[in-house]
């Protein structure tokens, strides 16, 4: 990659690493359904007028269900329950292991012996953070988190299936999946009285968060993202992925004091380890950051 495309790559990282922390700011005055609605009507429109349908509705429905509303609805739902936003960067990494033995079973992929060891190695130490973490906080927030890891890998497979180019087309029309049913079960689950009260209480907290993730995290971040992978062989993009969960603790830990034990983060170097041998063998389609 060129120095200048290297430096974009490192910027894409940057962004969803402080995105994680933007959400949690955000969600201390919104209900997390009803803030996910807001986000992404926001991705969708004007977009979707602008820009082509990428492809079958049935294939944007399901890609949007899992990669989108399934995702960062438990997102969401995890960081309300007190996740760390440090710590939800690393877990959500989970993604590409779980990507290479879904892609295995549904698809019918051969992994390679590489992925194999990456998948194994990155399984210790998802299992070491879950152990650290369960030492000294509740383990429901962490399981929500891999719950949302669990959801991005389906989508990626589901994506790989459709051989759907993943680019703003599919940003766009599969945001169209979310708004409705995040505020129908905000409206379920919070009920209307809350969610009338944030919505006529909305702060500039909760409306610059939503701005960031919407113009940077969503819009920016996957133009470019996409662009490089176009550009360059997945093996020399890809990597770039694992500066995420590093901004995202080093952004927790100078913001909100959120600091990692050690066993947290030798489980997370273990994890990252493995991340980073399963995924330098992921093609292109198969790994979309959030």
């Amino acid at each position: 990659m060129s120095p200048r495309h290297s430096l974009l790559a490192v910027l894409v990282a940057l962004v969803w690493g402080l995105n994680f922390v933007v959400i949690d700011a955000g969600l201390q005055d919104v209900p997390p359904l009803l803030f996910l609605a807001f986000r992404f009507v926001l991705v969708a429109f004007p977009l979707v007028l602008l820009v082509p349908q990428p492809g079958p509705w049935k294939d944007v429905l399901v890609i949007g269900a899992f990669m989108s509303l399934g995702q960062f609805s438990l997102l969401y739902v995890a960081l309300d329950l007190g996740m760390p936003a440090g710590l939800a960067s690393l877990v959500l990494q989970a993604q590409v292991m779980f990507t290479v033995v879904i892609a295995a079973v549904a698809l019918g992929e051969r992994s390679t012996t590489q992925q194999v060891v990456g998948v194994g190695v990155g399984t210790v130490g998802l299992l070491v953070v879950a152990l650290a973490h369960g030492l000294r906080a509740p383990v429901l927030p962490l399981l929500v988190t891999i719950g949302a890891a669990l959801s991005w890998a389906i989508g990626n497979v589901a994506a790989r299936r459709a051989r759907m180019a993943s680019g703003l087309g599919l940003v766009a029309w599969s945001a169209l999946v979310v708004p409705l049913p995040a505020l129908a079960l905000s409206l379920a689950v919070d009920g209307p009285a809350e969610v009338g009260d944030a919505i006529a209480g909305l702060g500039w907290t909760a409306v610059l968060s939503t701005a960031y993730t919407v113009v940077f995290a969503s819009l920016f971040g996957y133009v470019v993202w996409n662009g490089l992978l176009a550009r360059y062989p997945a093996g020399a993009v890809v990597p770039f992925i694992l500066l995420v969960p590093v901004v995202g603790i080093l952004a927790a830990w100078l913001v909100q004091d959120e600091v990692p034990t050690a066993l947290e983060t030798a489980g997370g170097l273990v994890m990252l380890s493995g991340v980073a041998i399963a995924s330098v063998r992921l093609r292109r389609r198969e790994v979309v950051p959030a």
